[in-house]
This record gives C-alpha cells, sequence and structure tokens, in this order.
C-alpha cells in the first residue's frame, strides 16, 4: 500500500488537538487513516463523537504479528452520519497491554471488543462484560493468534464435548 500524508482540514485538526498522540495521518484511495498511541485513543474516540460527529462504530478488528514488540494492530472504522464520512484508526498494543475500551463512547463496540478477545486474546480496559462470545468458554487459546495452531488448540475440547478426534 502506498499511502500520501492526509492533510485535509480533519487532519491539522486532529493533528493540532491531540499532538504527539497522532502519530501519523495518510490517506490511500480516499480512506483516511489516523495512527495514533494507545493512550490518545479514548481521548480521540470522545473528541471524534462529541466535536466531530463520529456517531457510529462500524467495525474494530485486530492483526496479529507475533514477531514485533508491539504485537497487534487493533484497527477502528467509525462512520459521521452528517458528514457521510468513514475514519480509520489504527493503534499498535503489545501483548498483554489492555487498551482501553470504546464502548463508554460507541456502545456497539461491545460485541466487537469481545470478539478480538475472544479471537485474539486482546482485554478491553473497562470493557463491562468481557467474556468469550465465538467459542465455549471451556476452549483453551485465541484460534486467530498465530503462534499456536489452531488444530493443536481444539484436540481437547472437541475429544471432550463432542466426543470425536479433531481430524482436522
Amino acid at each position: 500500500m502506498q499511502a500520501s500524508p492526509w492533510e485535509q482540514d480533519l487532519a491539522l485538526e486532529l493533528s493540532q488537538v491531540f499532538q504527539d498522540g497522532i502519530l501519523s495521518c495518510s490517506t490511500y484511495l480516499g480512506q483516511n487513516f489516523v495512527e495514533l498511541r494507545p493512550e490518545a485513543a479514548l481521548p480521540l474516540f470522545l473528541y471524534l463523537k462529541e466535536k466531530i460527529g463520529f456517531d457510529a462504530i462500524v467495525d474494530i478488528t485486530a492483526v496479529d504479528y507475533p514477531k514485533r514488540e508491539a504485537r497487534f494492530d487493533l484497527i477502528y472504522i467509525v462512520y459521521s452520519y452528517a458528514r457521510n464520512e468513514r475514519l480509520r484508526l489504527k493503534i499498535m498494543v503489545p501483548d498483554n497491554f489492555e487498551p482501553e475500551s470504546a464502548v463508554p463512547v460507541w456502545a456497539g463496540a461491545n460485541w466487537m471488543e469481545r470478539e478480538i478477545f475472544d479471537l485474539f486474546g486482546i482485554r478491553f480496559h473497562g470493557h463491562p462484560d468481557l467474556r468469550r462470545i465465538l467459542l465455549p468458554d471451556e476452549w483453551n487459546g485465541h484460534p486467530l493468534r498465530r503462534d499456536v495452531s489452531i488444530l493443536a488448540m481444539d484436540e481437547d475440547w472437541v475429544r471432550e464435548h463432542v466426543g470425536i478426534e479433531s481430524g482436522q
């Protein structure tokens, strides 16, 4: 991806208000991205909702880079109905770091953060009900982490609860 600097009014405003909390503002094929420090995420979320009008969270996802010091990228996509504009926000977090939950800002983040917890093992500080959402409570591991084979994760659970050898 060959992104270029995003220098429109919103990018300049965010950079001015959050200063060193913003690492970069870039754009690619009309998609605007803000990369920020984890500690700036919740204040930026609040600012985007209350001051700019980004009233909806569309998605949150994660990407695992097990060999990188900041192992995970968390990517948030927020939307402003009034502006008809999407904005992508990215924070990089190390393993065992607990980023602030976005639920106090956008209630719709609840199940998305639960999914990320379930599949990647990332815990969100302040989440109101952080528990598995897709896998059984007894499941060992987090299947979208790239350092453990999913085949090894599910063998015991399948044997115990389904009564067969996994066969994968």
